[in-house]
C-alpha cells in the first residue's frame, strides 16, 4: 500500500497588522474567504457597508479581535472566526 500524503488544512487568521482593504487601501480589519474559492480582504467601513452580501457569500471570515463587525449577528449557522 502507498502512503498518501494529506497536506494539512488551511488555517485563517484575522487580517495582518499590514494588509490593507481591497475597496480603499485602509487598515484591513475583516479577511472573507468565498465559496468559489479566494479571498477578500475590508476595511472596517467597508466591511460593514457590504455585511449583508459579504455574510450570503462567506465560506469562513476572520475578525480582527478589536473590530465589531455588523455581519457578526447575521452569521448565525455559519462559520465565523473571532
Amino acid at each position: 500500500m502507498t502512503p498518501t500524503l494529506i497536506p494539512p488544512a488551511e488555517t485563517q487568521s484575522s487580517p495582518a497588522t499590514g494588509e490593507r482593504c481591497d475597496r480603499c487601501n485602509a487598515a484591513a480589519k475583516l479577511r472573507v474567504v468565498l465559496a468559489g474559492g479566494g479571498d477578500l480582504v475590508f476595511c472596517g467601513h467597508h466591511a460593514n457597508k457590504y455585511a449583508e452580501q459579504l455574510v450570503k457569500l462567506a465560506v469562513n471570515v476572520s475578525i480582527d479581535p478589536n473590530f465589531s463587525w455588523r455581519g457578526s449577528s447575521m452569521m448565525n449557522n455559519t462559520t465565523n472566526d473571532n
